[in-house]
């Protein structure tokens, strides 16, 4: 089989360095993009993702010589949380270029390269996109954009034969020291991840949902909840 090619975006920690290292596992040849580089190898590209323009170029740097990409996930994010009163106009802007512009414009940067080997694109979603919540303006308003993305490039790209998925997780123990038996680990979404790399050629997940397996008791349960809507 000739060597598969991926590129992961926010590989350096939590659930992209989970992705990267089930892809290397899987017999990708990973290459990472982000915005610090990995404490466990060198980045030869870094780039400010916070710049729709450094996003592009450093994802061209990064698959130069690349004869095509086979797997583009899209994990990056940055979580801005403040209520609309209250979210800076700073972090407001960080937010749409991290979580959305340096996306698509990766994308731009990658297409050809997808193109060339029917490859496939997976952006990393989130509960969030469709379960806003206080103080979620910015991170909600983001991910719900994601879902858009994704539709369009399944009903553009596919006569080119790249397809896309839209990956929602819900909670993620993303943190080093986050044991929740209530969250999912990093680990399990990559599998998922792979899993939705390996599907048939002749199909597409256009969009799946992770829940965790075990829940938490609610604050409110029954006819009380439509005090909390």
């Amino acid at each position: 089989m000739p060597d598969r090619i991926a590129l992961v975006t926010g590989a350096n920690r939590g659930t992209g360095r989970a992705i990267r290292e089930r892809l290397g596992k899987d017999g990708y040849t990973v290459r990472c993009l982000n915005r610090r580089s990995c404490d466990d190898h060198t980045d030869p590209v870094t780039a400010d993702l916070g710049d729709g323009q450094a996003a592009f170029d450093g994802a061209r740097a990064v698959l130069d010589g690349a004869p095509g990409l086979d797997l583009l996930v899209l994990n990056a994010v940055t979580r801005s949380l403040g209520t609309v009163g209250e979210l800076s106009p700073r972090d407001w802007d960080t937010a749409v270029a991290v979580n959305l512009t340096a996306n698509v414009r990766i994308i731009q940067a990658a297409l050809p390269l997808l193109r060339a080997a029917g490859g496939h694109i997976v952006l990393m979603g989130s509960h969030a996109g469709e379960r806003a919540f206080e103080g979620g303006l910015a991170y909600c308003a983001t991910k719900a954009a994601l879902r858009s993305v994704a539709e369009v490039l399944l009903m553009e790209e596919r006569p080119h034969g790249v397809r896309t998925t839209l990956l929602n997780p819900g909670a993620i123990s993303n943190l080093d020291d986050d044991f929740s038996d209530q969250k999912m680990s990093v680990e399990s979404v990559a599998a998922v991840v792979s899993w939705v790399a390996s599907a048939p050629a002749d199909t597409v997940l256009g969009e799946v949902e992770l829940r965790p397996a075990r829940l938490g008791t609610p604050p409110a349960i029954g006819i009380d909840r439509l005090q909390h809507v």
